[in-house]
């Protein structure tokens, strides 16, 4: 799949352009980044987040792609400091909902818990669009469907993916349930 195209696919399930996707897509970074911003204990968090979005069944989940990771790359060399700041005050929200609704703290949810939270925040997030800066969960939405789709467990092992590409068949068979293509 075609970076771009991937963003605009992004754009389209979460109601807002991607954050930091055209430096992204040119393959460039912002003038924020470099600086180490993420612990691993971050890395980790964002890793359930993405895992409560995107989660392991039949198929790998976000964990199996090591989305965490990858997801504070991004923040860190294509997301903007007002962006940032969005992000690093939304990662805090959530810890302090979780303790707020469960008395716990987020890692220690249990997925049914850690499900309505994120819930309950893609809602919000939903209702708050349009404002002069996206709602911080829809970074992480955005940033856990792109991460993850664009890795090589979510290309290879979640859509199909056709290593070198054949003839053009514009009468493919689809059969309901087939997973989506990827393409190179």
């Amino acid at each position: 799949m075609d970076r771009r195209d991937l963003l605009k696919m992004i754009a389209a399930a979460t109601g807002v352009a991607m954050v930091g996707g055209d430096l992204w897509a040119a393959d460039l970074k912002s003038a924020d980044a470099g600086k180490a911003l993420f612990t691993q204990s971050d890395i980790a968090f964002l890793d359930e987040i993405a895992e409560t979005i995107l989660p392991k069944t039949s198929t790998p989940g976000a964990k199996d792609a090591g989305c965490g990771a990858v997801m504070a790359v991004m923040v860190t060399d294509c997301y903007e400091l007002k962006y940032q700041t969005v992000f690093f005050e939304g990662l805090k929200t959530i810890k302090a909902l979780a303790k707020k609704q469960f008395g716990k703290d987020f890692m220690q949810l249990t997925a049914p818990q850690k499900h309505e939270l994120l819930s309950k925040l893609d809602q919000d997030a939903k209702q708050a669009a349009g404002g002069p800066l996206p709602h911080y969960f829809t970074l992480l939405k955005q940033l856990s469907l792109m991460v993850f789709f664009t890795s090589k467990v979510g290309a290879t092992e979640v859509l199909r993916y056709v290593a070198v590409p054949g003839r053009y068949d514009g009468n493919l068979p689809y059969k309901k349930g087939d997973r989506a293509w990827a393409t190179n």
